[in-house]
């Protein structure tokens, strides 16, 4: 690998690890204001005021309806790859979250082809906080779409490209139905009124809050968050960065010595060769 590569796989890491200690920055900030308001609500107004908030906040929310094939309690998870493989990564992603699409174009491919191996099963929770601190809608409404993709079969594809295709934190295009529905057209199985619909309607909108309330009960507090076999190994797992080349050896030595999963791509497109060609400013399209 040349050296101007080699810096800008480096620049590429450097900016996800930014990225999500600005996140982690900010929930300890978010959590400080939070504490200082409840005790102000106390000498203030604490009765009226600390229910509502705690209402809010702890109301268990079952969702009408989930994804087709989606697992776990509540079906809170979307499951991609072979469930019989040796190794399972738990990834936590928001649809807006950059360091989660940085994430995605740099490990993406090299998760879908072990998937494919039949070495990794891949649990997806898709969550929606960004909505929260920045305005928009793009996290609940790309999680929505996502969901419909998982129902209609064929999430990883649409996944895939939702990432490729992530406009900056700031700008909501995932807030804008429209531009869900045309990252999908190429997309064979999912250019149908079904999937249109299901975006359109948002379906999936109580599946999605769902998530996010597990989300919240959880001591994660960034995305993206990523676990093998319960392992965090994003930025690092012990001592060792994180690179597509790193992943690859932990799977294989964690499956060493263990039957591997069915091979085979289930039901998605084949894993890619290569990185697909980024775009970072997807076209809003008409409609919301």
């Amino acid at each position: 690998m040349s050296e101007k590569n080699r810096d800008g796989k480096r620049t590429a890491r450097e900016r996800m690890q930014e990225e999500r200690a600005a996140q982690e920055a900010k929930a300890r900030r978010n959590k400080k204001l939070i504490v200082g308001g409840s005790v102000l609500a106390v000498i203030a107004v604490a009765a009226v005021v600390g229910v509502v908030v705690q209402n809010n906040r702890s109301k268990p929310e079952t969702p009408v309806a989930a994804p087709a094939g989606t697992i776990g309690d509540k079906n809170l998870v979307i499951p991609v790859g072979s469930a019989d493989a040796p190794s399972t990564l738990t990834v936590y992603e928001d649809p807006r979250c950059p360091a989660c699409g940085a994430f995605e174009r740099e490990f993406g491919p090299t998760i879908d082809q072990l998937e494919d191996q039949g070495k990794l099963f891949v649990n997806y929770h898709i969550v929606s906080f960004i909505d929260r601190a920045v305005p928009g809608k793009g996290s609940r409404y790309g999680a929505n779409a996502l969901g419909c993709a998982q129902d209609a079969g064929h999430f990883r594809d649409y996944h895939d490209v939702l990432y490729r295709n992530q406009p900056d934190e700031t700008n909501d295009a995932f807030g804008n139905k429209a531009t869900l529905i045309a990252l999908a057209k190429p997309i064979p199985g999912l250019d149908t009124p079904a999937f249109q619909a299901c975006v359109n309607d948002n379906t999936f909108g109580g599946w999605v809050s769902a998530v996010q309330q597990d989300f919240d009960k959880s001591n994660f507090k960034s995305t993206p968050t990523v676990l093998l076999n319960g392992e965090p190994v994003y930025p690092k797992m012990g001592t060792e960065e994180i690179t597509p080349a790193n992943l690859v050896k932990w799977v294989d030595a964690a499956n060493q010595g263990k039957t591997l999963g069915t091979p085979g791509t289930n039901g998605q497109s084949a894993a890619p060769t290569s990185t697909a060609s980024e775009s970072n400013n997807p076209s809003p399209g008409a409609g919301g």
